[in-house]
Formats: structure tokens, sequence, C-alpha cells
């Protein structure tokens, strides 16, 4: 994982907690536990990274609900 990918992860991270009211370990917990951490969201850096806050917060906060990460 390149520095570009982590510090886009954690900004991930920050955004969805905020966004949700969760604890920011409590998303980290739930994006690397259902696989979007490593298997979506450090791939499609290049492109998600070129995207707005609030779409990448919508993009990744659907599909948290479609995986039954959250209600």
């Amino acid at each position: 994982m390149s520095y570009e990918q982590l510090d886009f992860s954690t900004y991930c991270i920050g955004a969805i907690a905020s966004r949700l009211g969760m604890a920011q370990r409590d998303v980290f917990n739930a994006l690397k536990n259902s696989g979007i951490l490593d298997g979506y969201i450090i791939p499609a850096y290049d492109v998600l990274h070129t995207f707005g806050r609030d779409y990448i917060v919508d993009d990744l906060v659907g599909l948290m609900r479609e995986r039954g990460v959250i209600a």
C-alpha cells in the first residue's frame, strides 16, 4: 500500500464515521472485516480519489449497506 492509498483510506474512514456518527475504529473494523477496504477502497484508489467527498461517502456507505455491514 502506498502512502497515498493509506492517506486516502484514512480520509474515507474519517468521512464515513462523520456521516454515520460512528467511531473511526468501528468504521475501520467494519470496512476491514467486510473486505471493502482491501477489496475496493485500496484497489480503486486511482479512480475514487478523483471524486468529491459526498460522492465517495455515498458510494462507500451504499456498498456497506449492500453488503449488510450497516443497516
